[in-house]
């Protein structure tokens, strides 16, 4: 391999703000520490996580270089990176970590896998944060068992059409929205039974629910869009269901009155991604299940369009515009 340069091309945000705080400057390559693995990085994931961060939705220090996810290549070695573990220089992998939108990036070993032959680089990337979200939406946050009627919302975005897929190969029926015409074909292709046409929350959303499940309601809702649906989704719920709210596309969900459940002994959580995966058996076991998924059942992996690094603007005004349909990659 090339010998590791001294300093780096990435994405840092000095303040928070539009897409006009993303700044492409030079900065020094990481150093691996203990039990760390510098890679550098081939693909990178965009993900609505990361405006949230942008806009000072989720507070972090400054500066700071955006990016949770990105496969490429190890590229060094810290000290006591467990041999248990099996990393060498040059192995292909994927990873979640902070500070991704970089040439390199320093992450905990424990916290990166290697890619199977069978699946590409960009594959792995663009699976990788997002389906493991669906797999533990429909694993841990609710188990979804086969028969159940499951309403998931923005079903051809990234988690959604992971959650459409992993749906179809449990057996469960699946509700799907959509914000347009153009999208109901590949809602369906990727498992929703059922799409409904959803502009700002104005759709026939609840009727349709209530047609297809006799009144009863569905059993889990899978609610990435945030404020503008949680009160339309806790009336989509059945009695003893789980509504999932994992993201604020539209914003923050409002506070609530905690008695508003009891009418149906509902349940709402708000799970994160990394407290299912906390532990390394646990991050392999998700990891191991989701690359078994794609291989076997051929799942399809769908990248709305790939971005050159220095142009990360015009991902974030692509995926703030919610009409997008599938992962958005950056490539340094």
């Amino acid at each position: 391999m090339a010998p590791v340069p001294k300093m780096m091309k990435a994405i840092q945000i000095e303040r928070t703000g539009g897409t006009e705080v993303l700044q492409y400057k030079d900065v020094l390559v990481p150093t691996p520490k203990e039990n760390e693995l510098l890679i550098k990085n081939e693909f990178i994931g965009v993900n609505y996580i990361d405006t949230y961060f942008r806009a000072g939705l989720y507070p972090n220090p400054k500066p700071m270089i955006l990016g949770r996810e990105a496969s490429g290549t190890v590229a060094a070695l810290g000290s006591q990176v467990p041999q248990s573990l099996g990393f060498s220089n040059g192995d292909r992998v994927v990873y979640m970590a902070v500070s991704a939108y970089a040439e390199y990036t320093t992450c905990p070993a424990e916290k990166v896998m290697k890619i199977p032959y069978d699946i590409t680089s960009a594959d792995a990337c663009a699976a990788f944060l997002q389906g493991l979200t669906a797999l533990t939406l429909v694993e841990e946050t609710h188990k979804v068992q086969s028969g159940d009627w499951v309403l998931v919302l923005a079903a051809t975005g990234g988690v959604g059409g992971w959650l459409c897929q992993i749906l179809r190969a449990k057996g469960a029926k699946t509700i799907g929205t959509v914000g347009s015409e153009g999208k109901v074909n590949i809602a369906k292709e990727q498992g929703a039974d059922v799409v409904v046409i959803d502009r700002e929350g104005q759709g026939d959303v609840l009727k349709t629910v209530m047609e297809r499940t006799d009144d009863q309601g569905v059993t889990a809702v899978f609610d990435g869009v945030g404020k503008d649906t949680f009160e339309r989704s806790l009336e989509c719920v059945a009695r003893k269901g789980t509504v999932a709210s994992f993201g604020n596309a539209s914003g923050a969900v409002e506070p609530f009155l905690i008695s508003k459940l009891s009418a149906k002994n509902a349940k709402v959580a708000r799970p994160t991604l990394f407290n299912y995966l906390y532990t390394r058996e646990e991050f392999k076991h998700y990891s191991a299940e989701l690359f078994k998924l794609m291989v076997e059942k051929k799942f399809s992996v769908r990248i709305h369009d790939t971005y050159l690094l220095k142009d990360v603007a015009r991902a974030h005004t692509d995926i703030e515009s919610r009409k997008t349909m599938g992962k958005l990659l950056l490539k340094p």
